[in-house]
């Protein structure tokens, strides 16, 4: 399997991971892959390019079967509005094809969120940098290698 630039940067940091293709399907989301791999929509996290006010991006990690309250979102990260980036304008900030959209080896650093309820997971499914490819990991290494602000932020999917 071809590397990403994911896991290029996964293999630098040391993390051990697991790779797990799938069959993409366009706008199928996590319910597919989580199916797919036969684990539980709430072990696989999406990885959301959103926006500031001031059109500042940032990554918030959540779980599959969870939607993020940009209110409450905004509130914990002291800014004003937080609203998702269009798909071409994620695309930039990243390298990724939305889709396939990976927290780790982006083009640009932003800050990231992680929803906070996501590290008592056992393990954890994430993008790995293109559409149809997750990389299953601890959550632990997310905090180590990103070191994501954990915030409260979940609404029922």
């Amino acid at each position: 399997m071809a590397d990403t630039p994911a896991t290029v940067y996964l293999k630098a940091q040391q993390v051990v991971f697991t790779e797990h293709e799938y069959e993409y399907v366009e706008r199928g989301g996590t319910g597919v892959s989580a199916e797919s791999l036969g684990v539980p929509e709430h072990a696989v996290v999406k990885t959301l390019v959103m926006q500031d006010e001031a059109a500042k991006p940032l990554i918030v990690l959540m779980h599959g079967d969870r939607k993020v309250s940009t209110k409450n979102l905004a509130r914990q990260a002291g800014r004003k509005r937080i609203e998702p980036c269009k798909p071409e304008v994620a695309q930039r900030h990243t390298a990724y094809q939305v889709g396939g959209t990976s927290p780790f080896g982006t083009k640009k650093r932003m800050p990231i969120y992680m929803e906070r309820s996501i590290i008592e997971l056992p393990k954890i499914y994430i993008n790995g940098g293109r559409r149809g490819f997750l990389v299953g990991l601890a959550p632990g290494e997310i905090v180590r290698t990103l070191v994501p602000v954990l915030v409260t932020v979940a609404l029922d999917g």
